[in-house]
């Protein structure tokens, strides 16, 4: 298989992996409370990610800025998970991935590092379409009072898109290295679901081989094997085409929910699905020709609009790619 095309069927990969996360954290959830399942995938995923570090002997000590910067983003990481899995608990699969999608044009609002002036007309008329397929979704099989799952699903992006631009103004000119920066998250995370979860961790005795599954699969797949894995592709594409292909995940959202959970759309919902994507996929086109021109650069911006996982995506070119294996600043806390 040629390189540019296993690229492009690794960040496939990453986006149908972070897609099906909502029906597993979802699943999740119906066996076990949302604290303990939040305990236990940040703990499975602090133990890979230490084993990854340990196992790198080359890569030197932990800097500073890696612990002073990882402690507060740990804490709007957990702020992120703990939103997102209770709204993924009280809604469907496919609305979830959808309407977490709506980061991708929240960030840019948020985000105002290295950019002057202010963003297009056309960059908010998207995020009108967005808006406009919110409403739809959350409409279900009629227009209705907003459940509780899609409210907080919503806030959840909020609070994604504060957390990606504050990745981003912390990260700005230092030398991190993601994985060690993922790292000291995940282990802020265990820490602080640790002690909320503690009163139910027996439940976990008797949580079967299924339940397990989910767990390890959402720890192990859906966090530690999907950042690595959108390491290794994103430093051999261009940042546009990486974002284009992980721009995908709601639609393998909706996919998983559809063809495993038995989820149906409604007219109306299946709609706002249709505006959610078309929505977030001009607003992302915009915003990159939006940073583009201001850094006078022809052609794609050096850094793809964030999505609903990360930050901004560097280029191969980004010289800290060159001398550091995992030097992209795109984190996936969830």
């Amino acid at each position: 298989m040629p390189d540019a095309r296993r690229t492009d069927v690794v960040l496939l990969l990453v986006a149908l992996v972070w897609g099906s996360s909502y029906l597993s954290a979802q699943t999740a959830t119906t066996v076990l409370p949302v604290l303990v399942v939040l305990f236990a995938r940040y703990a499975l995923s602090a133990l890979a990610c230490v084993g990854l570090v340990a196992a790198d002997r080359k890569s030197g000590p932990w800097t500073r800025d890696e612990i002073r910067i990882g402690l507060p983003l740990g804490v709007t990481q957990a702020a992120i998970l703990v939103v997102e899995t209770y709204g993924v608990a009280h809604t469907s699969a496919a609305n979830a991935g959808l309407i977490i999608s709506l980061t991708i044009v929240i960030t840019p609002l948020l985000d105002r590092t290295g950019r002057g002036g202010g963003l297009p007309p056309a960059f908010y008329a998207a995020a009108g379409v967005c808006l406009l397929a919110v409403g739809l979704l959350m409409s279900g099989n009629g227009f209705h009072a907003p459940r509780l799952g899609d409210l907080l699903m919503l806030a959840a992006a909020v609070i994604r898109a504060a957390h990606v631009a504050l990745v981003g103004r912390l990260t700005a000119g230092r030398a991190i290295r993601p994985l060690r920066l993922t790292t000291v998250q995940t282990l802020v995370g265990t820490g602080l679901f640790l002690i909320p979860a503690s009163g139910e961790l027996p439940t976990l005795v008797h949580v079967g081989a299924a339940g397990w599954a989910q767990l390890l699969y959402l720890a192990l797949f859906c966090s530690v094997f999907a950042f690595l894995a959108q390491t290794w592709a994103v430093q051999r594409t261009s940042a546009s085409r990486a974002s284009l292909l992980l721009g995908t995940e709601p639609i393998w959202a909706a996919a998983a929910g559809i063809g495993l959970a038995g989820e149906h759309f409604t007219p109306l919902t299946g709609l706002g699905a249709i505006l959610m994507l078309t929505g977030t996929y001009w607003g992302q086109a915009i915003e990159r020709t939006h940073r583009s021109a201001l850094s006078g650069a022809p052609g794609p911006a050096r850094s793809a609009p964030s999505g609903a996982r990360g930050t901004a995506r560097p280029t191969p070119t980004d010289p800290q790619l060159r001398t550091d294996p995992v030097k992209d600043p795109v984190e996936d806390p969830v």
